[in-house]
């Protein structure tokens, strides 16, 4: 499973999603928009963005309940094949 946050620097919501991540999916990789034009085309205004295997699960305000709940259902749905 990759796991991607796109957040951006001085963003508090940004921040509170890597500490999240840091803990649930410490092999989850962070992109920071403004270091990235393509992430900042696609995500500018919206991150955080949490995305696993190139789909946008959550975004904006991410607290722990939906991120492990999230993670949880994508965990059986790639067991199931």
């Amino acid at each position: 499973m990759r796991i991607v946050l796109y957040s951006r620097r001085g963003c508090h919501l940004c921040e509170h999603a890597e500490e999240l991540l840091a803990f649930h999916a410490p092999d989850a990789v962070v992109v920071d928009v403004d270091a990235n034009a393509d992430a900042k085309a696609r995500f500018d205004l919206r991150v955080p963005v949490f995305e696993v295997d190139d789909r946008v699960v959550l975004e904006g305000r991410i607290d722990e309940e939906e991120l492990v709940r999230a993670m949880a259902l994508l965990r059986v749905v790639r067991s199931r094949g």
